[in-house]
């Protein structure tokens, strides 16, 4: 049978004492078995000790330890059970509270409170921990949540599409072409939204892979890729594009770069601009991308790095982004304990560096 942490302490304790107590028996006793006091027949004062000789007697020197260690052992028992109990009271609401939160309940806490100690800082860790669990659950179902809704809303269109046509019993030709068209329009936004979401869970995977990566080189091959849907937007491109060498995931990182500059396009107006530069300072690698657009108010900058959020849901009548940009640049930094840097221009648009650790040689294949 196994017994429990505060019988193991108790005994533990009661063992310690019951040592002491011998110990001190046996220091205490010895000496005097060896003294003997004795009183002058003609004097009625107090005995005196005059040396050592037979002294106390061995009988009562074993009676006396017998009866002092076996008041001692229910002694330190007792005292062990209630100083184990008093110490592991921490121990059991930590037990309980884990119990309760396992169960489901996210918002129990420990605090502990008072004295500081071992046990209440290991509390105090234990709660910020539960937090960011409870943040973590709570993020996970409204990312489900708004996941779904952006997954229906292009299904139920299609779904509404062809009931339409097929109800319309003078559909002919043409009518049939057309409603394809918007069926296969409503199709690729639905697989440029599951591409984004597998892009995000890979961002949040981590890194598989550790290549020399020049984000200058990268930079630019994003930028010739996207300037055709800058000039369509009325947008302009600039880049000053110095060697920035680091080590990371080579998609991860194209990822990075080609959805800041997306975000850059897509929030922007007529006539705005879009400026990327790269460069080394000491041993770290930094990206910024800075664009012109709609002022953002700074208290709602962080929230732009969550998904499926959105300042402006359908601007001009268009809804072309997915709320997911930002998150993915920001699950790639993480991967790549990059520091992510982000301010809203007073002037409109946002300003973000992310700033990449010192390149060390990538691990070996």
């Amino acid at each position: 049978m196994t017994r429990s942490l505060r019988a193991r302490l108790a005994l533990f304790y009661a063992a310690g004492v019951y040592a002491a107590g011998v110990v001190v028996l046996a220091v205490v006793l010895v000496p005097l078995a060896g003294l003997r006091s004795t009183v002058p027949v003609d004097s009625p004062g107090p005995a005196t000790v005059t040396g050592t000789g037979d002294g106390i007697g061995p009988h009562q020197l074993v009676v006396g330890s017998a009866v002092a260690l076996a008041v001692l052992v229910p002694v330190a028992l007792a005292a062990g059970w209630f100083v184990a109990g008093r110490f592991l009271r921490p121990l059991r609401a930590i037990t309980a509270t884990a119990t309760a939160i396992s169960a489901g309940n996210l918002h129990r806490r420990l605090d502990l409170g008072e004295p500081a100690d071992e046990l209440t800082e290991l509390g105090h860790i234990l709660d910020d921990l539960f937090a960011r669990l409870q943040a973590s659950f709570d993020a996970q179902r409204h990312f489900v949540a708004n996941a779904s809704h952006e997954l229906r809303t292009p299904l139920a269109g299609l779904r509404t599409l062809l009931e339409v046509t097929l109800a319309d019993p003078d559909a002919d030709a043409g009518t049939l072409r057309s409603a394809c068209e918007e069926a296969l329009a409503l199709g690729g936004h639905q697989e440029r939204l599951v591409e984004a979401l597998l892009a995000l869970a890979t961002s949040e995977r981590g890194l598989t892979r550790r290549d020399t990566v020049d984000l200058a080189r990268v930079a630019a091959g994003v930028l010739d890729s996207r300037r055709d849907q800058a000039t369509l937007g009325g947008v302009g491109l600039a880049a000053d594009l110095a060697p920035a060498v680091t080590i990371g995931d080579p998609r991860l990182i194209e990822s990075l770069i080609a959805n800041l500059v997306d975000n850059a396009i897509r929030h922007n107006h007529p006539g705005g601009h879009v400026e990327i530069t790269t460069r080394a300072c000491g041993a770290r690698a930094i990206l910024t991308v800075t664009n012109s657009g709609p002022v953002i108010p700074g208290d709602q900058v962080q929230r732009l790095y969550q998904p499926f959020q959105r300042l402006t849901p359908d601007r001009h009548g268009r809804r072309d982004g997915y709320g997911l940009g930002l998150a993915i640049v920001s699950a790639v930094a993480q991967a790549h304990h990059a520091t992510l840097t982000t301010g809203a221009r007073p002037e409109g648009g946002l300003a973000i560096t992310v700033e990449f650790a010192p390149a060390t040689h990538p691990d070996p294949a």
